[in-house]
């Protein structure tokens, strides 16, 4: 009898295979002359070798399902194993804007034109700059992006960094260690994280270093290559600090710089290293520049409201 061994590479078992193995014992179903026997991520199939090469086939394209779409259910199963093989593919390449399928099969993607722009933008470009205000989705879309690049295999990592600066607070008054004083700071990248990834697989990547957070400081002196490299909250950079991560650019790296310039808490009298940026690189090949504005906010109908409140108000000084 001949064997066949599959890995579920990058696939966490027990969501692949479903409560009490469901989605194993529907598959099992479609192939009674096979016997199929699955422990944890490695499936030992034994049959007859024409039936274990369309099975192989068709399984994997489950696997690609999964890995894109983070679910299957039934109806998946159904459609990938009785249907045409290539078919299936060409229909798994149709929904092209979307970037990532969330968790609960959140479809993630760019909600307005100049997010839409955004995506356009980083495609073409190794390195993009999106400016604009709160809850214009910046850095959910940059890190859909990245999500996107990684599953794949665009690139080998993911790093989020942000400049540890936050309305005058000072790191040395929190309490705890380092990681626990960082952690607030860097909140909004493990919210827009576990939107798209799995808890077990993101707390995974995050251990192999596949997925690193961590603040500006620490990139110094690093390069970052085959890495999709978010600087977040770019407007609290100073012009070294900013200076020192653009030069940070490895081969085959994608560079997006995300900030609001209307939310600079750095100390009076100090240039932020956002604004000096867009001047100095605004005419760089190569360089992508975007500017949203309140008709991208994707948040609460009121943050729109006040975002216009408070330009009526900076208008009149």
């Amino acid at each position: 009898m001949n064997e066949r061994i599959i890995e579920l590479t990058d696939i966490t078992p027990k969501d692949f295979w479903g409560a009490q193995d469901i989605h194993l014992e529907e598959i099992k179903k479609h192939y009674p002359k096979l016997k199929i026997v699955a422990r944890g991520a490695t499936v030992k199939v034994y049959g007859e070798e024409e039936i274990l090469d369309e099975f192989e086939t068709k399984f994997r394209r489950l696997m690609f399902h999964f890995s894109r779409y983070n679910n299957i259910d039934e109806n998946v199963i159904l459609r990938v194993l009785e249907g045409d093989a290539q078919s299936n593919h060409e229909q798994m390449h149709d929904r092209d804007k979307i970037l990532v399928h969330g968790l609960g099969g959140k479809l993630i993607k760019a909600m307005t034109p100049n997010q839409q722009k955004l995506v356009d933008l980083v495609l073409s470009n190794d390195m993009v700059f999106a400016v604009g205000p709160a809850g214009t989705g910046k850095t959910y879309t940059g890190v859909a992006m990245a999500v996107k690049a990684l599953k794949e295999k665009q690139v080998k990592r993911i790093i989020l960094t942000r400049p540890a600066v936050e309305a005058g607070e000072n790191l040395g008054f929190l309490p705890g260690d380092m990681k626990e004083k960082l952690d607030p700071y860097m909140q909004p990248l493990y919210d827009a994280l576990r939107d798209m990834i799995p808890p077990e697989k993101l707390e995974d990547y995050i251990f192999k270093g596949i997925i690193q957070i961590a603040p500006l400081a620490f990139m110094r002196g690093r390069t970052l290559d085959n890495a999709f490299v978010i600087l977040d909250e770019a407007q609290n950079t100073t012009h070294n600090q900013m200076k020192m991560f653009l030069t940070r650019m490895g081969k085959n790296a994608k560079f997006m710089i995300t900030g609001d310039p209307g939310q600079v808490d750095l100390p009076r009298r100090t240039i932020s290293g956002l604004k000096e940026a867009l001047l100095v690189l605004k005419d760089v090949e190569g360089v992508g520049i975007i500017y949203l504005d309140d008709k991208d906010v994707v948040r609460h109908k009121l943050v729109k409201k006040i975002i216009d409140a408070y330009k009526r108000i900076e208008n009149q000084d």
